[in-house]
């Protein structure tokens, strides 16, 4: 069997997440919190991160902002790990009303890739669904 075919045979069988923004800020601001075991296993291949272009500009955007003061030789590579190992969705349009624009990307993805989850730490900005939950919320499921 060819690489890419074992390749996407495994990712037909591991579990498919969003990962809000503010997850992955707080994973790396908090080495040790429930955000960073998220994107540990993201990073050794447990689960798949689902993505869109928006959500790595929305990424690269928030990571490069001075506030944070992160080296984009760490964030960069990163998100080049994201792309290569992630899932790329073409998203469908949805009618849910967001109060943040922000947050309707990430549904969007979630939605159209067939997610089994959003992982958020702002549960209250979205519809209230089991496909969204907070990262504590994620360990215990997963």
């Amino acid at each position: 069997m060819k690489k890419s075919k074992k390749k996407l045979l495994n990712q037909e069988i591991k579990m498919k997440i969003v990962l809000d923004t503010n997850v992955l800020i707080s994973s790396l601001i908090n080495p040790n919190g429930h955000p960073a075991a998220v994107l540990n296993l993201i990073l050794l291949d447990e689960i798949l991160l689902l993505y869109d272009l928006r959500i790595i500009n929305e990424y690269r955007n928030v990571l490069s902002r001075k506030k944070f003061s992160f080296n984009s030789n760490i964030y960069e590579p990163l998100l080049e790990y994201f792309i290569d190992n992630g899932i790329f969705v073409i998203p469908k349009p949805v009618k849910t009303n967001f109060a943040d624009k922000d947050d309707l990307i990430f549904y969007e993805v979630a939605h159209s890739g067939e997610a089994d989850f959003l992982i958020t730490g702002n549960i209250k900005h979205y519809p209230k669904e089991k496909l969204i939950v907070t990262p504590s919320l994620f360990l215990e499921k997963f």
